[in-house]
């Protein structure tokens, strides 16, 4: 227990610059004092992992929008509850799962309309700022295209990339970080490159069956540690 700009922060040490502290980003590892968590460091690797793997296309579309749903999100921070902003994508990652098992896709993979893609992207982005949770809106859109597991998991990781990275300056603006917690970073770098290895290995080489199914089953335990953070924990 400490205090940090005035304020109560509680944590939960993971390391010498890493905490986990339930009132932020869920409670995900983070840089200490800040609201960046350590996955950062691991997009600017699997960036690199990954290179000319994935949807040019694809990431026309997504890119622009996501950086809209970040602009709406660093607007209305101030007026948001991010555990309540948790909690309903939760639900809605546990709602899309449900609707994904009750009626299985076309294997051949379906394309939705641009304009949802667009909405969805950029709800993504607000998610993401406000409460760290982008993903699930964000697999609304992709997972039922039915990608190769290599394209859809470049894909992600190129977009999340930049989203993460669009962050940076409006957090420091709104005071949720320092630069104490970028020390991490230089510590993480040399050991990362291991998982990054494993998960390009995996992406490669699982079925396409295997591989949609580990992430499905993914948001299921994202949206149910959503709700419990956003409308248990966060109450």
């Amino acid at each position: 227990h400490e205090k940090f700009g005035g304020l109560p922060y509680d944590y939960y040490p993971l390391g010498t610059y890493i905490v986990a502290a339930p009132g932020v980003c869920g409670g995900r590892p983070t840089f200490k004092y800040t609201r960046l968590e350590v996955a950062v460091v691991l997009d600017l690797l699997a960036l690199r992992a990954y290179r000319q793997a994935y949807d040019h296309a694809l990431l026309r579309l997504l890119l622009p929008w996501s950086m809209v749903g970040v602009l709406i999100g660093f607007l209305l921070f101030k007026y948001l509850n991010a555990h309540t902003v948790e909690g309903v994508v939760g639900i809605f990652a546990l709602v899309f799962v449900a609707q994904r098992i009750l009626f299985p896709p076309s294997p051949q993979g379906v394309i939705l309309p641009r304009w949802m893609g667009a909405t969805l992207t950029a709800m993504s982005g607000f998610t993401s700022f406000i409460a760290h949770a982008g993903s699930p809106p964000l697999n609304a859109y992709v997972l039922p295209m039915r990608l190769a597991p290599i394209t859809y998991a470049a894909t992600m990781a190129v977009l999340f990339f930049w989203v993460n990275l669009s962050k940076w300056v409006p957090y420091a603006y709104l005071g949720l970080f320092d630069a104490r917690g970028f020390v991490t970073a230089l510590i993480l770098i040399p050991v990362t490159p291991i998982g990054i290895w494993i998960g390009v290995r995996l992406a490669r080489h699982m079925s396409p069956k295997l591989f949609y199914a580990c992430v499905q089953a993914g948001m299921a335990l994202t949206g149910c540690k959503l709700v419990f953070d956003g409308f248990i924990r966060g109450a």
